[in-house]
């Protein structure tokens, strides 16, 4: 716990000492942040599109996905933010920075996530928010305490599962160096996928993002809960309160990988 809390306030310097630089130039941080903002609302202009060619989609209506697509949008806003910057992860392998990463007394895997703050990248999280906040003025919902609570905690675990999947996809650097379209399939792409009713997708779909890879429990899971609605898929009722329980999977098997490709690494001249 103290080597925990020491990572934290070192993270904690590192990212308000980017934060501050950013902000010197506010304008330009403004103006940075806006577009962020305006480019994330274009999936959202996706689906507004849609329900205006048809009334429902499936059995959702625009409101119902409208939740999916705020608790999908926040939680990769905050992975992004956070992690985000591991895009770059393939020119530190090809420049031979991560090799002096290695030869720091700290965690690989911190100084590569605590490389990089950029604060424009709060502009995804905060129109998630915003749809997030419209979709439940326009939802009927039986409110609860567990689903009061059920709506943070589905952002949280979401953001450990859109980190975990990153981080895990982003060791493929080790051994192909330009395979960061691969990675971004996986994490953009996911995140897209994650905005709509598991439904409406194939099976052999459904089964990649249920049960290899699983971005079904960041938003479909937890939204059949708050919404009390029946899965139409037939699965198990007890998926929709196992999200934590897949957050912590996500996470360990993230470190694990991670932690392997390190073990392996030959260095960029080797």
């Amino acid at each position: 716990m103290g080597e925990a809390r020491s990572l934290l306030r070192i993270y904690v310097l590192l990212v308000g000492a980017r934060a501050r630089a950013q902000l010197e130039y506010r304008a330009s941080a403004v103006l940075q942040l806006v577009g962020t903002t305006l480019i994330a609302m274009l999936d959202l202009a996706a689906i507004l599109i849609l329900f205006d060619n048809v009334p429902r989609l499936g059995d959702w209506s625009v409101a119902e996905v409208a939740l999916l697509y705020g608790i999908a949008s926040i939680s990769f806003g905050f992975a992004d933010l956070l992690v985000g910057h591991l895009d770059l992860f393939p020119e530190m392998i090809r420049d031979g920075t991560f090799d002096g990463i290695l030869t720091r007394p700290l965690p690989s895997l911190f100084q590569v996530v605590a490389s990089d703050f950029s604060l424009r990248r709060v502009g995804k999280a905060l129109q998630g928010v915003a749809v997030l906040i419209v979709a439940l003025t326009q939802l009927d919902i039986d409110w609860t305490l567990g689903r009061v609570l059920a709506l943070p905690l589905a952002v949280v675990c979401g953001v450990v599962i859109y980190a975990g999947v990153w981080i895990a996809l982003a060791t493929i650097a080790f051994w192909i160096v330009d395979a960061i379209e691969f990675v971004n399939a996986f994490t953009y792409g996911g995140n897209f996928l994650s905005q709509y009713p598991l439904t409406i997708f194939g099976r052999w779909l459904r089964g990649l993002v249920i049960f290899v890879i699983p971005l079904g429990f960041v938003a479909y899971f937890p939204a059949l809960y708050v919404l009390d609605r029946p899965d139409e898929l037939g699965l198990p009722e007890a998926l929709r309160y196992v999200s934590p329980l897949v957050a912590v999977a996500v996470a360990l098997v993230a470190h694990l990988v991670w932690t392997n490709a390190v073990r392996h690494y030959r260095s960029a001249g080797g």
